[in-house]
């Protein structure tokens, strides 16, 4: 294939994973009761959230479906842009691009999932009732709980992608074992410090919860780096 046909290969690539990604989102958007029964899923008992943007719930359900929308069509958009480009790679590569991007995925959900299911709910309870003064009462807007939720998610989606970057990095020549095993009790200080920075909770048992996943994937790092690399 010349240049051009390879342009409009991708082209059509793009096109596609744009449709899914639309088809996605329009499907999520009508299912709004279970969308948001899940993301509120969080709140303890008996706590609201309130609005005062006349169009603020409207764009935040749009917000929320093409985010959900893209995360159900991603699998699809993966796949073409492998299809893509698997003809360029050999055989052993093809190999470690199947692995690679399983691994990516794999990790990502663990970290959203350990920030839904644990730091955002102890995360936002703290919060949301912490006060300076009795006087000045929380009144926790919806889109700052959205805002919140989903940066943590991917700050910890991408926490835990410590290994499959160290590998990579390892792959091209610029990480080395020894880097990784010499670094251990700066990369374990950092990590309690950005634990402890995401987890405002005061809590040492959250702290731990946190600090102890992420640097046991720093751990998993150094094993699957081979000696010789």
């Amino acid at each position: 294939m010349t240049f051009w046909e390879h342009l409009d290969e991708l082209r059509s690539v793009l096109i596609k994973s744009l449709v899914a990604w639309l088809v996605a989102s329009i499907a999520v958007f009508y299912f709004k009761k279970p969308l948001f029964d899940l993301i509120f899923r969080p709140l303890k008992q008996g706590q609201q959230l309130i609005n005062i943007d006349v169009t603020a719930q409207f764009f935040t359900h749009v917000q929320a479906a093409l985010c959900v929308g893209f995360v159900v069509a991603l699998p699809f958009i993966v796949a073409w842009l492998y299809g893509f480009v698997a003809p360029a790679l050999y055989r052993n590569e093809k190999r470690y691009s199947v692995i690679f991007v399983l691994s990516s995925l794999i990790l990502f959900a663990a970290g959203v999932a350990l920030n839904y299911f644990l730091i955002f709910p102890l995360s936002f309870h703290m919060l949301s009732t912490y006060q300076v003064s009795d006087i000045v009462v929380n009144q926790i807007s919806l889109t700052s709980y959205i805002s919140l939720l989903l940066v943590l998610s991917i700050f910890l989606g991408l926490m835990f992608e410590i290994p499959v970057l160290t590998w990579l990095l390892a792959k091209l020549g610029i990480l080395r074992r020894e880097h990784l095993k010499r670094y251990r009790g700066h990369v374990f200080v950092t990590i309690l410090i950005i634990a402890a920075v995401i987890t405002p909770t005061g809590d040492p048992f959250t702290l731990l919860l946190v600090t102890l996943p992420i640097y046991l994937l720093y751990e998993l790092s150094i094993l699957i780096i081979p000696a010789t690399i």
